[in-house]
């Protein structure tokens, strides 16, 4: 019966409209999220995912639409009545409590609703049972001033879990920690919730975090779900261009489909493992950095000039000139600046997906991403869309 119940949807968001100042934020919206899950809503600032997040937490009402919870229209229901908890970029802890009493708090509050919720030692006991979870034991008499990022992070995680929500809403909140602890914490969550197999929803715009927590990834741009899938199946096989190239690092160039299982790009015709598009259909070919291999220039489908070095620690990330256009590879083998190399490609690293509005925006590294421009234009906010609208 357990089984069966984690396939249930738990949330489902039917027909989702939201807009902010006319502007509209989430375009006839339609997402279903299994009960047992972890799922990240991953996408650039300003596409919407944070709005979904409010709104399934009662922080933000569509303007057309509806919210379910276990089958139920939750629409009309406020935050705190909702089984959900959640957990802000701020952590939002009472700086005047200390740990326990911060953990404490959202016990007492429903115990005082309701007199057959937990009182007296079974509030201790189930304080110190979440505080056992997020490895704080002992620190129930610390003021939470005195705590690092991690820590303070890992109390908003033991308050939120304390009253046994029945979903857990994330909001980003990795981003204020360093990078070495940020990586720590990313598998401290991901057990947390396996541990207790309740539903996580998270949001962020970091890939890495999508990739290495989550169940079930949902890629949005601009209002709208670009794909649904899970991380490995969101990498491989990148639905179009703006999730090739949002996931990792992508060369994305154009091709025409000639029969199945053969592309031709770059005026050469390359054997791929794709089939089922028209002859002669124009196409977008990905190829991940990591999946190129270099060979002698006169051994390789084609040859280019190395303009650009990165050392990253594990690899090299070079940038080759393949006819004015300029492809990502990633090596363990130096090339220097202007040296000539070869590329070899097998089928099963080609992958081919159909034109979309994003055909041509991506894949071409002598171009910075279109969010490093942004940055650089004073015209344009971007704070992200639920900061906004709160």
């Amino acid at each position: 019966m357990k089984d069966e119940k984690k396939i249930e949807n738990i949330i489902t968001l039917k027909n989702i409209t939201v807009s902010f100042d006319g502007e509209q934020v989430l375009k006839d919206f339609n997402l279903s999220i299994h009960d047992g899950e972890f799922v990240t809503l991953l996408g650039p600032s300003g596409c919407g995912k944070t709005t979904t997040l409010r709104i399934i937490g009662g922080f933000v009402t569509p303007d057309s639409g509806d919210v379910f919870f276990n089958g139920c229209r939750i629409n009309d229901l406020p935050p705190h009545k909702r089984p959900v908890n959640t957990i802000f970029q701020r952590y939002a802890l009472f700086p005047h409590l200390n740990v326990f009493e911060n953990v404490a708090f959202g016990i007492r509050v429903n115990a005082r609703k309701d007199a057959r919720r937990k009182k007296g030692a079974a509030i201790r006991e189930r304080v110190e049972e979440m505080l056992a979870l997020v490895n704080l034991r002992g620190f129930e008499k610390r003021a939470v001033a005195t705590l690092s990022g991690g820590q303070q992070q890992r109390v908003a995680i033991a308050r939120a879990l304390a009253n046994s929500p029945g979903v857990l809403l994330l909001d980003e909140p990795l981003a204020a920690l360093d990078l070495k602890l940020r990586k720590d914490m990313q598998v401290e969550l991901k057990n947390i919730q396996k541990s207790l197999g309740i539903t996580f929803i998270y949001v962020t715009h970091d890939q890495e975090e999508a990739l290495s927590m989550s169940d079930t990834v949902v890629v949005m741009d601009d209002g709208d779900i670009q794909q649904i899938g899970t991380p490995q199946d969101i990498y491989n096989e990148p639905r179009n261009a703006f999730v090739a190239d949002f996931i990792g690092e992508s060369n994305i160039l154009d091709g025409i489909m000639h029969h199945d299982y053969q592309v031709e790009t770059f005026g050469r015709k390359f054997k791929c493992l794709d089939a089922g598009f028209a002859p002669g259909e124009q196409v977008d070919v990905v190829i991940r950095p990591e999946d190129i291999d270099i060979v002698a220039p006169e051994k390789g489908h084609l040859s280019g000039t190395v303009t650009g070095v990165t050392f990253k620690g594990v690899h090299f990330e070079i940038i080759v000139d393949f006819k004015g256009f300029k492809w990502l590879i990633q090596t363990t083998d130096y090339h220097p600046v202007d040296s000539v190399i070869g590329i070899k490609l097998n089928p099963e690293d080609i992958h081919i997906m159909r034109k979309s509005a994003y055909s041509g925006m991506f894949g071409d590294y002598s171009s910075y991403s279109e969010e490093f421009d942004d940055m650089a234009d004073p015209t344009i906010d971007l704070v992200e869309e639920g900061e906004a609208a709160e």
